[in-house]
């Protein structure tokens, strides 16, 4: 165990002086039911919505609240903490009790509070000065293509299409590419008078909202 900690404290760009503190992170209450990660995970959630939200603040000083809450929701939700988790590959690191280790090491949810654990876990190792470095190096670029802009895109292209032309966006899926657990949508949408535009995403809804965010730019709406 001592060797995994010296690897993943060099992935994460911060070295514990309690180490049994990110040995606690790493642990699932499957391999240990007493002294496991459960605590500060909760502890980690709080970190890191105060971290995010500040920083949101920071970055969208004219942005409305509730924009700014619809930005926050997307970067604190379990998707967006496990694709970090697994960005770091955060799975080889934790401790799973034997009714565990037949399921999916790199299930979402396990590796996503594991992360919120280890922010936590940075917070009491060494302040919060140090847990916001952590979270702005893994978060910012999550924050600098943060794409609650797409949320509203397909809305926004229907009221506009509906004002001018009376109709709703015509929206085409083409394909669905990729993996079974990784599939990647395409879709094509257009409104009268202008072009098809093609959107990429996770799910068919992802994709719309990819494809109207891109036409909305097309037409400089």
């Amino acid at each position: 165990m001592e060797k995994k900690i010296s690897i993943l404290e060099k992935i994460i760009k911060y070295n514990f002086k309690k180490k049994s503190i990110l040995e606690k992170a790493l642990t699932h209450k499957s391999f240990n039911n007493n002294i496991n990660n459960e605590k500060l995970e909760f502890l980690g959630d709080r970190v890191l919505g105060l971290t995010i939200s500040e920083r949101l603040l920071e970055k969208y000083p004219h942005e409305k609240e509730g924009v700014i809450d619809k930005k926050f929701a997307n970067l604190v939700n379990k998707k967006t903490c496990s694709l970090i988790a697994k960005k770091i590959d955060l799975k080889k690191f934790i401790l799973l009790g034997s009714s565990h280790r037949k399921l999916d090491r790199s299930s979402d949810k396990i590796t996503s509070d594991c992360l919120e654990a280890i922010v936590g876990a940075i917070y009491l190792d060494g302040g919060l000065k140090f847990a916001k470095k952590f979270i702005h190096h893994l978060w910012e670029e999550y924050l600098l293509k943060s794409n609650i802009t797409l949320i509203d895109s397909k809305t926004k292209l229907q009221e506009f299409s509906l004002k001018k032309f009376k109709v709703l966006p015509k929206y085409i899926f083409p394909k669905k590419t990729g993996p079974q657990h990784r599939p990647l949508f395409k879709t094509e949408v257009q409104i009268p008078n202008s072009k098809k535009v093609i959107g990429i995403g996770s799910s068919k809804k992802n994709a719309q909202q990819d494809a109207a965010y891109k036409l909305l730019k097309l037409l400089d709406i």
